[in-house]
């Protein structure tokens, strides 16, 4: 997704809020919880399961899951936006931290952490 895009929901996001005066209700602190929460409610869709029967439940619910991934979008793009970062260049920059972290050489096909590289 574009910085463009990522600009277009914010408005929309931020134009939903003030519509019904929620802004008075969103400090950062509020918001990380409710993304946390909604972060919980996808993984709701996970627990318990691995392998055929995760991907099962994932396909299943499909449409359910994508409103709680969009739930988790809501609020990094409104927390984002009220903490004044701009996401499209902090995660841009943060993909180059994580390339420095996991070189191809060393991560290729590997799920260790980086500090176990």
């Amino acid at each position: 997704m574009t910085p463009d895009r990522l600009s277009d929901l914010t408005k929309q996001i931020l134009r939903f809020r003030e519509e019904r005066n929620w802004g008075q209700f969103h400090n950062p602190k509020d918001m990380a919880i409710s993304l946390s929460l909604e972060a919980g409610e996808l993984l709701e869709f996970m627990q318990w399961k691995n392998g055929d029967e995760l991907t099962q439940e994932l396909l299943l619910h499909k449409t359910e899951v994508g409103e709680e991934l969009s739930d988790i979008l809501y609020w990094t793009l409104l927390l984002a936006h009220d903490l004044n970062i701009d996401l499209g260049e902090a995660f841009l920059a943060k993909m180059v931290v994580n390339e420095a972290k996991y070189p191809i050489e060393q991560s290729h096909s590997s799920s260790k952490k980086y500090t176990e590289l």
